[in-house]
């Protein structure tokens, strides 16, 4: 059995500045190299989950993200990180689709395809639909980046609630 790091992309792998699809506004967060080298070293396989509604929305295309993932994974690699797989929702949330956040069925999917279980998995996103998805899934250690945005009530659930990517490590 495998253990499994998901992270969101927007807000937790770079900047969300909204819509995300091209390189030149693509900014990686502080940290999350060092994060994503001490996950791997401590065993986790690193798998994105995200929610993409600008390609349902028709912001930008499924090409758009798909280059931008090569080209995000790429700087992963040259920074000695490798991402597992991208999950990924393209629906637009008035699409009532199965598989945009909340619903667990990317990080039920990816745990299947990598032989894992949720007591062997980690969550780490910036807005509740993050860190719901992963409960949904069974996943009990879930940390939330917290972000002005989108403030939590006190009796959210989560593991922890921390203010950078600096603190996981």
């Amino acid at each position: 059995m495998n253990k499994i790091a998901f992270l969101d992309r927007d807000g937790i792998i770079n900047v969300d500045s909204g819509y995300v699809y091209k390189r030149d506004s693509f900014v990686f967060t502080p940290f999350i190299f060092q994060l994503c080298r001490s996950l791997q070293k401590k065993g986790f396989l690193l798998v994105v989950v995200t929610n993409q509604s600008g390609i349902g929305r028709g912001y930008f295309t499924l090409d758009d993200f798909t280059t931008l993932n090569r080209w995000m994974i790429q700087m992963f690699s040259d920074n000695g990180i490798t991402i597992s797989k991208v999950f990924f929702c393209p629906h637009s949330p008035n699409e009532q689709c199965t598989c945009r956040k909340p619903s667990p069925k990317l990080f039920l999917e990816a745990m299947s395809e990598f032989s894992s279980s949720p007591n062997l998995c980690l969550n780490i996103g910036d807005k509740p639909s993050d860190i719901l998805a992963g409960l949904n899934a069974g996943i009990t250690q879930n940390f939330l980046l917290f972000n002005k945005n989108f403030p939590v009530t006190p009796n959210f659930p989560f593991t922890k609630k921390i203010s950078s990517l600096e603190e996981m490590l």
